[in-house]
């Protein structure tokens, strides 16, 4: 026998595959990129949330509130926490209030201000990562869905030639194989990235519930 025909590659696997097959193959790479699309991305912008977190100190060290907000601007690209200054900074003008925020107390505007600015900037830190968390979730299962179907297709030729022998069997069920261990491929590092990404994310909304309070007692002293 020839030692070409017992090794188990990708390359073995396509030839023999029908379009069942390189579909999901052609699924699991768009999952790949998409994936490391975010990946990239997200440690990114975690990288510059984590430096501008550094620049609260330079926030409170500013003489006005004006300045401050300029020097939050600059120093935090993603408008991660210069949302809640500037959003809080309008709050304090009532005339461009209508309605019932007109109406509404110093506090309570600030309030409804910081709290909608927080969730505009949680929305951000966390965007992508739904989309991780399934591809994590689902890329096993869709290469064992090829898997299956591979092994299937194998046996289904094997037994057409009537030639059922071992070593004809664990050449196209091990390129079958090949599937599952693409799908764990694409999984992993989503799953260990949502996981990363989640502990980043709690550390700086921690940081932005204190910077929110921070500034409701400076812009409304007494309001808790």
């Amino acid at each position: 026998m020839n030692p070409a025909d017992t090794q188990f590659t990708f390359a073995r696997y396509w030839a023999h595959g029908d379009a069942i097959s390189h579909v999901v193959a052609y699924c699991l790479l768009a999952m790949s990129l998409v994936s490391w699309f975010f990946i990239l991305s997200k440690a990114v912008n975690a990288w510059r949330a984590r430096r501008s977190g550094a620049a609260l100190e330079l926030f409170w060290q500013a003489p006005n509130l004006h300045d401050a907000i300029a020097v939050l601007a600059q120093a935090d690209p993603d408008h991660i926490f210069g949302a809640l200054a500037e959003d809080g900074h309008a709050a304090l003008d009532n005339s461009s209030n209508t309605g019932l925020a007109q109406a509404a107390e110093l506090r309570e505007r600030l309030t409804r201000a910081l709290r909608q600015a927080i969730h505009r900037s949680t929305a951000r830190l966390e965007s992508g990562q739904t989309l991780l968390a399934s591809i994590g979730a689902t890329a096993p299962f869709v290469g064992l869905l090829g898997t299956v179907w591979g092994i299937f297709h194998a046996l289904t030729a094997i037994s057409s030639s009537g030639a059922v022998q071992i070593d004809k069997i664990a050449g196209p069920v091990g390129e079958a194989l090949i599937m599952t261990a693409l799908g764990l491929a694409v999984a992993i590092p989503a799953v260990l990235a949502y996981n990363g990404f989640n502990r980043v994310n709690r550390q700086k909304l921690l940081q932005l519930d204190g910077f929110a309070h921070d500034l409701l007692q400076h812009l409304a002293p007494g309001a808790a």
